[in-house]
């Protein structure tokens, strides 16, 4: 299948720039950190405005949740970064792109969380308010915790996914691990031995969380 197939790796010329890779690499990590926690805070927001009794913050939260998972993440970075960071001053690319990031996760992860409140049993409210229990207590104590542990392995996997999502910040030129890759591309015009250094290093990002989402899964059940 293959035999056809002729290709001279130059590993050597890609090799001068692994500097590059590893800078990308760690950047990558700590903007999907940093959008991880930020999307977190938006998803927990958003996902007790959908219960809230303002009806201005439940119109608000679906209007939010249908208009960031209707349309694409790359569109979104593009609005956002060209027509309102630009129009408001702000000029740091990588805040910029770490809100965005949270911002289309935060979508997500407010669905992840609202699914997992609405699958505890009713049965589990019910007892909750016979023993006298304040709504705070309720959702601090019973409520809670049990939907934490069915939420857990989707916020996992969800951080998984903003890692390769992170490879789109690379249109508003933020110097994560794809933007890097693609610079050594162009220098070294290496097209191969460019990309397959960043798949194995998206690989060895992501494998880890999808093996440890499968435990807990495995772990919950």
């Amino acid at each position: 299948m293959f035999s056809n197939v002729s290709y001279d790796f130059a590993w050597d010329s890609v090799f001068e720039y692994r500097q590059k890779f590893i800078d990308g690499f760690f950047m990558t990590i700590l903007i999907s950190i940093f959008a991880l926690i930020l999307s977190l805070i938006i998803g927990l927001f958003f996902a007790y405005a959908q219960n809230s009794k303002l009806i201005f913050l439940r119109f608000f939260a679906r209007f939010y949740i249908e208009i960031i998972r209707g349309t694409p993440l790359l569109v979104q970075i593009l609005i956002f970064f060209y027509v309102f960071a630009n129009n408001l001053g702000f000029n740091n690319r990588y805040i910029v792109g770490i809100f965005i990031l949270a911002i289309f996760a935060g979508a997500y992860v407010c669905e992840i969380i609202r699914a997992a409140i609405e699958s505890i049993e009713l049965e589990q409210y019910e007892t909750s308010i016979s023993l006298g229990m304040s709504n705070y207590q309720m959702y601090r104590y019973i409520i809670f915790p049990q939907a934490f542990k069915r939420m857990l392995p989707a916020l996992t996997g969800q951080f998984a996914t903003i890692i390769k999502d992170s490879s789109l910040l690379s249109i508003i030129s933020i110097s994560e691990f794809t933007m890097n890759a693609q610079e050594v591309n162009a220098y070294t015009y290496s097209t191969l031995e460019s990309y397959i250094p960043l798949a194995i290093g998206y690989l060895l990002l992501t494998y880890p969380i999808s093996f440890y989402t499968n435990r807990l899964e495995k772990s919950i059940k």
